[in-house]
């Protein structure tokens, strides 16, 4: 009879509290968003099964010598995971639209307003009593407004390590939403008329400027913003593998092979954050509140930075392509593509709208470079 009672109170089941219960569903409803939904599948699918081993009773898994804590340690901790991804989606990514037109890189740039603007909003919160942050777990928060999930990872396991699977939870969630959260406020901020302006053809954009790009912008921003360097250094390195022409295998493994086997590891190592004691917190709903403030924030910064450039110049650009600034490739130059097809079916927008999405990456790693450097001292 002991025996029996011994191996009760070793099972599982004996062990669970409510808070690892909740947190088993919390993981079981990531897996069926990323299944039945298919909701950025790539992350969700290996975070919530991650959510779920972490959350077992009686197997620390997620801590300890675990392998989910030891996976978290060697490629979240580091920033390695995060690099990598950068790398391969540098080797994924055509600067094309941007250089045919230069001009939506201050579409790109304008949308990482949502970044600033919720870091200052979370301290003014904070301050009155109303949330509880300091400025390295504001500035983790405010990044989801770039709606870039590596960078939002890594600045979280940077600056905040406990609010990780808070963090990246929002900002993929919300990265998967964009057709659901960007056009209610793009038709708000925009008419009929302007959602039906058509943009003229793209130049063709030589081999040479594409090899010179990817050079002259790590230079120009490393050498301006040192903390911005890991991140766009792997990014530039990655795509300057994919244009350059003479590593082609190693391009064709950047962009396939190792990026998904990082991701697998990263989405398993971010699912071992999401244990009961560090998610069910009263901090997680102030940051998913906060990010969708974020990211609202900057789908708006970037249709009325294009509708100012419109004021100013003889050049129309359709402002929907201003929401694509927030980065989360390639979905929010698609919404963008459908909004401007509903106002004028003859519009087509997708390649333009690839320009401030493409911008929207590089600005979201500078804007992660802001952050590193405005809360070293802190």
């Amino acid at each position: 009879m002991d025996s029996l009672l011994e191996l009760a109170r070793g099972s599982g089941l004996y062990q669970i509290g409510w808070g690892q219960v909740v947190m088993i569903a919390v993981g079981g409803l990531l897996v069926y968003l990323a299944i039945a939904k298919k909701f950025e599948p790539l992350l969700l699918l290996p975070i919530g099964f991650g959510g779920i081993l972490s959350n077992i009773p009686g197997v620390e898994i997620a801590s300890g010598d675990g392998i989910l804590h030891l996976t978290y340690v060697v490629g979240v901790a580091t920033g390695a995971f995060p690099l990598i991804i950068f790398m391969g989606v540098g080797a994924l990514t055509d600067f094309g639209p941007v250089l045919a037109n230069p001009r939506t890189l201050l579409l790109g740039a304008a949308a990482q307003f949502g970044i600033f603007s919720t870091v200052l909003g979370a301290l003014g919160l904070s301050a009155l009593g109303v949330m509880d942050f300091d400025i390295r777990e504001a500035a983790a928060i405010g990044i989801i407004g770039g709606a870039d999930g590596p960078t939002a990872i890594y600045v979280a396991g940077k600056l905040a390590p406990h609010l990780l699977g808070a963090v990246a939870v929002a900002a993929y969630s919300y990265m998967a939403l964009v057709p659901i959260i960007q056009p209610p406020i793009m038709r708000l901020l925009t008419t009929q008329t302007e959602r039906a302006i058509e943009m003229h053809e793209q130049r063709v954009v030589s081999r040479r400027e594409r090899i010179l790009f990817p050079l002259v912008l790590l230079l120009l921003v490393a050498l301006l913003l040192p903390a911005a360097a890991p991140l766009l250094g792997m990014f530039c390195f990655g795509n300057l593998m994919r244009e350059c022409g003479v590593v082609q295998r190693l391009s064709d493994t950047t962009q396939n092979a190792l990026i998904n086997i990082v991701t697998i590891f990263l989405g398993l190592a971010v699912g071992s954050k999401l244990s009961a004691d560090q998610f069910l917190v009263p901090s997680t709903l102030g940051i998913l509140l906060l990010g969708m403030v974020a990211f609202a924030i900057g789908t708006a910064s970037g249709v009325l930075m294009a509708k100012f450039m419109n004021l100013v110049s003889s050049t129309k650009i359709n402002p929907l392509i201003g929401a694509a600034g927030v980065s989360a490739v390639p979905m929010a130059a698609r919404v963008a593509n459908s909004v401007g097809l509903e106002a004028n079916p003859q519009n087509f927008l997708l390649m333009h709208a690839m320009g401030p999405n493409v911008a929207g990456v590089i600005g979201s790693a500078v804007a992660a470079g802001v952050m590193i450097l405005m809360t070293a001292s802190a």
